[in-house]
C-alpha cells in the first residue's frame, strides 16, 4: 500500500480547463476568425489554452511521483523545523491529505500530531479518510485527524507543544491574515516551536517584518522569517511563474 498525497493542482481543474479550451477552439473554427466575434473567441481560446498549460506544468512540479517533487521538498523542509518533546502534541492547521502531519509524526515518533482541515469542495479529493489511509500506508500511528477551522480553532490557549501549517492562510478570505497567525499561535504552549509556511507577500499579509517584531515584543523567544524562494524550496523564477512569490516560513519558539 502506497500513500497518495494527491496534488496541489487537482486533475479535475486541468481537465475542466482543457475541455473549455477545446470547446472554445471548436466554436472559433465554426465562426471563423474574420468576424469580430471570431477574433474575440480566438483570443479567449488562446488564453484558456495557456492557462491549461500553466496548470499542467504546476501539476508536474508538485507531483510526488515526478522529477521535481516540489511538494515533497517543501513538506520535508517545513517538518524539519518542528521539535516536540516526548509525549507532547502538535497541531497541523489545514492538513489537506495529511502529508505534513505525517512527516512531523515520523520525525517525532513519541509525540501526537493532530491534523485539522475543513476539507472544502475546492479540494474535493482531500478528506479525513484520505489522511488516515495515508498514515496507515506510511506505518504511522501517532496521528489523528479532525474537522477544524483555522479562523477559530476549537482548542484552548497553550494546548500544543508545536504548531505548523503549509500554504493554508492565503486561501482564506481575510482582511488581516496576521490575525489568523495569532489565532494559531495562541494554542502554542510557552516554549513551544512553530513553523508556518505560506505566501507571505505584503499584498496578502501586510508588513511581516513588523509582525516578527510584534511577536518578539510579546515575549516570543525566537522568531524569524525565512525566504523559501531563493533556492531553499524553489528558485525565484519558479516562484514567479508558479504564483508563489513571497513564500516564506515563519519559524521560532514561544
Amino acid at each position: 500500500m502506497k500513500a497518495d498525497y494527491k496534488n496541489w493542482m487537482p486533475k479535475g481543474m486541468i481537465a475542466c480547463s482543457l475541455a473549455v479550451s477545446v470547446v472554445l477552439t471548436i466554436i472559433t473554427m465554426m465562426i471563423g476568425v474574420k468576424k469580430k466575434i471570431g477574433k474575440v473567441m480566438l483570443a479567449v481560446s488562446i488564453m484558456c489554452g495557456l492557462l491549461t498549460q500553466w496548470m499542467y506544468l504546476l501539476y508536474r512540479a508538485f507531483s510526488y511521483d515526478g522529477k521535481r517533487q516540489m511538494s515533497k521538498q517543501i513538506i520535508d523542509g517545513v517538518s524539519s523545523y518542528i521539535r516536540i518533546p516526548d509525549g507532547g502534541k502538535c497541531l497541523d492547521v489545514g492538513c489537506g491529505s495529511g502529508a505534513l502531519s505525517i512527516a512531523v509524526a515520523k520525525k517525532n515518533p513519541t509525540a501526537q500530531v493532530i491534523g485539522i482541515d475543513r476539507w472544502g469542495k475546492e479540494y474535493a479529493s482531500f478528506s479525513k479518510e484520505l489522511c488516515e489511509s495515508n498514515s496507515r500506508a506510511e506505518g504511522v500511528s501517532n496521528t489523528t485527524f479532525q474537522k477544524g477551522d483555522a479562523i477559530s480553532l476549537d482548542f484552548p490557549d497553550e494546548t500544543f507543544d508545536a504548531v505548523t501549517s503549509n500554504y493554508v492562510y492565503h486561501n482564506i478570505q481575510s482582511k488581516d491574515r496576521q490575525e489568523l497567525l495569532l489565532e494559531t499561535l495562541r494554542t502554542l504552549k510557552k516554549g513551544g516551536t512553530f513553523a508556518i509556511h505560506d505566501i507571505m507577500s505584503k499584498s496578502k499579509y501586510g508588513d511581516m517584518e513588523s509582525f516578527v517584531k510584534k511577536l518578539k515584543d510579546m515575549g516570543y523567544e525566537e522568531v524569524k522569517l525565512v525566504d523559501t524562494t531563493d533556492g531553499m524550496f524553489m528558485s525565484k523564477w519558479e516562484s514567479t511563474w508558479m504564483g508563489l512569490s513571497g513564500s516564506a516560513i515563519l519559524v521560532g519558539r514561544k
